[in-house]
């Protein structure tokens, strides 16, 4: 695959075999760069970033091997190919021993060159983009990007940054929604094993009768359709961890397989006699109730304790409520950035409205909210009318509208008056007229709304008020 506008470095004391490699690689639409010795070639070196170098082996004063030893040093990213005649193939084979990409041999074949050297430039960018990745996903999962402040989501945090450094089991405890997968992904990044995989298995998304294979692999031959040997999610993570996600799903004769794995870091591949040894951290989560299932003998006891060593629970969306303005800036800005859309912020009603929402659904569901708003709500402010239905009418019960009333202590405007005489009326007429009910309705004294009543006109009796509705369509005009 060829790289346009890739910078080349030529480095060979041979005029004419330096020139047809510049007219070859220009042709491709490189950019070529000749030097006629090493010690040129360092130069360039030092003043300029290449993509790749081409350098002959045997160079007059400093030689090629030189130049690869500085490339390791200073720019490992950037592939170094070694020229060498037939008589020095062993000391080309040496210099990519040495970490060369490889090597030509004179006279250069055109055809030859080009596919190498779109090769190594597609090894480039691979290469790059596995390290840009990673720091992204450092930074993505880095302390700083941890969202909240409350009490039960900063203890959280502490345990993080403690468990990261060790190699100890964590289980992840927490309803749906609420992040645990995030904070799998957080301890892995942020500890000694964040160069190596982070593997996860979603254990209730695999069939039963499937997930042994996944986790495990298996021989050519093991079963019906086992035409290769498969690598599972265990080999694949050594060096690193796994996050086994649900794990609660996991029927019981797995569990034993599992616990193996925790306590001697083996296991054979399905139809295999061999033991395969691997070095790796579990992280396990789930939304179940785990030590009521061992109660109930349908998650083994000694699995439990063996995966529990240390617990991190994650508090629910509705028992962090302080937080909620803060993740919901949070997802504005990143949705902004990531579908290219104007920054756009909540109003007083509209934010007082998602924060006595319930979130039974949790981060994922505030999440989706966000990203359906910024997609969909045409202006700058988000209003209380761009909420979903169910926000709407969350805004029109009596029960929120009492709550926003005795919290705010609203001053009396007409406006304001209009408002709580309708309030009173929704709350009488739900009360059948029961003064004493009205006013617990109201979280008002019995007392107190009589004087409001008064204060209102509004009458003791059914027979003689009008409806809520009408007073509300009257006062709204």
């Amino acid at each position: 695959m060829k790289r346009d506008n890739a910078s080349i470095l030529v480095v060979d004391d041979d005029p004419a075999l330096l020139n047809s490699l510049k007219e070859i690689l220009e042709a491709e639409g490189y950019e070529v760069t000749a030097a006629a010795d090493g010690e040129s070639g360092l130069r360039h070196l030092k003043e300029q970033a290449f993509d790749l170098v081409l350098s002959d082996l045997a160079l007059p004063g400093l030689g090629g091997m030189e130049l690869l030893k500085y490339l390791q040093r200073e720019a490992p990213e950037c592939p170094c190919i070694i020229i060498t005649g037939y008589g020095t193939i062993a000391n080309a084979v040496s210099a990519m021993h040495q970490g060369a990409y490889d090597y030509f041999t004179k006279p250069v074949d055109p055809t030859e060159l080009r596919l190498v050297v779109a090769r190594a430039l597609e090894h480039r960018r691979l290469k790059w983009e596995n390290l840009h990745l990673k720091k992204q996903l450092h930074r993505r999962y880095g302390f700083a990007n941890m969202v909240g402040t409350s009490d039960g989501i900063t203890r959280v945090f502490d345990l993080i940054r403690k468990v990261a450094d060790t190699d100890s089991n964590v289980l992840i405890l927490g309803e749906s929604g609420t992040g645990k997968e995030l904070i799998a992904h957080a301890i892995h990044y942020n500890s000694p094993r964040r160069e190596g995989p982070l593997i996860p298995v979603n254990c209730a998304a695999i069939p039963e009768e499937l997930l042994e294979s996944e986790l495990f692999g298996h021989e050519r031959g093991a079963f019906t359709h086992a035409v290769r040997t498969r690598i599972g999610r265990f080999e694949l993570a050594n060096g690193g961890s796994i996050f086994l996600d649900e794990i609660s799903e996991m029927s019981p004769g797995l569990q034993v397989k599992i616990l193996r794995v925790l306590q001697d870091h083996s296991f054979e591949r399905i139809g295999g006699i061999k033991t395969i040894r691997v070095d790796i951290r579990i992280i396990a989560a789930t939304n179940r109730d785990l030590e009521e299932l061992v109660r109930q003998n349908r998650f083994r006891e000694d699995l439990f304790y063996r995966l529990n060593v240390i617990p991190i629970r994650v508090p629910p969306l509705r028992d962090r409520v302080s937080d909620i303005p803060l993740l919901i800036q949070h997802f504005l800005q990143l949705f902004s950035r990531t579908k290219k859309k104007p920054l756009k912020r909540l109003s007083p009603a509209a934010m007082d409205l998602i924060r006595q929402h319930p979130w039974p659904g949790n981060v994922r569901e505030l999440e989706n909210l966000m990203e359906r708003l910024v997609i969909l709500t045409e202006g700058e402010v988000i209003e209380v009318s761009d909420l979903p239905e169910k926000f709407q009418q969350l805004a029109l019960s009596p029960q929120a509208k009492t709550k926003e009333f005795s919290e705010r202590g609203i001053l009396f405007t007409d406006e304001v008056q209009a408002f709580e005489r309708d309030l009173i009326l929704r709350a009488l007429h739900q009360s059948n007229w029961v003064k004493s009910r009205a006013a617990q309705l109201l979280h008002l004294n019995r007392t107190t709304l009589l004087e409001k009543m008064k204060k209102q006109n509004i009458p003791s009796s059914p027979d003689f008020a009008s409806q809520p509705e009408t007073i509300s369509k009257k006062s709204a005009s």
